[in-house]
């Protein structure tokens, strides 16, 4: 039996494993992961077990960093820092869940349900900081949560892609995300 930090480490090597070779077999994901086929075999028996056990390992961390996050109570902008951070923490299954992601994962069907809690979390947290006069009113929660996503997957991306350093990321998104890309004027 293995324990959960193996089983961690395992999914993490595993997700990477299934973004980089798309289309490999479980022999082929296996070696990527560094295990045998054996073990992947024991460990998630088909390759439909394993994006399966990916995904849900994603919705359950994807769910940590909200709750850890505090996002009813804490304040805005700590608050923008800690989830920045705790999503880069996790950058192999941010990865995995952005090649997963389908135009439909927020439709509002019960198959897609897993992902909806954490999208209104989100919502829900910006909408605060807007009636706060944290964040600007003129954009509405929802954007604000897309926009959010889009940058911190791409930014994973990017440093997967040889783009972006990691060393730099959590400063980089906060302050295109609070900021833009306008120069400070002088």
């Amino acid at each position: 039996m293995t324990s959960p930090v193996t089983d961690e480490r395992l999914l993490k090597a595993l997700a990477d494993a299934i973004v980089v070779h798309p289309r490999a077999t479980l022999k082929e994901l296996a070696e990527a992961a560094g295990v045998s086929k054996a073990t992947l075999h024991r460990f998630c028996g088909t390759r439909d077990n394993l994006v399966s056990m990916l995904e849900s390992h994603g919705e359950q961390i994807l769910n940590k960093v909200i709750r850890e996050a505090d996002l009813a109570h804490a304040e805005p902008l700590p608050a923008l820092r800690h989830l920045i951070t705790e999503h880069l923490k996790h950058r192999e299954m941010m990865l995995f869940l952005l090649f997963q992601y389908r135009p439909d994962t927020f439709d509002g069907s019960e198959t897609n349900r897993r992902w909806q809690d954490y999208a209104d979390a989100l919502d829900a947290f910006f909408l605060r900081g807007q009636q706060t006069g944290v964040f600007r009113i003129d954009i509405s929660a929802a954007i604000f949560t897309e926009m959010f996503l889009s940058m911190v997957y791409g930014i994973v991306d990017a440093e997967r892609r040889g783009r972006a350093a990691s060393a730099t990321s959590v400063q980089t998104l906060e302050v295109l995300f609070l900021h833009g890309a306008l120069a400070p004027r002088r």
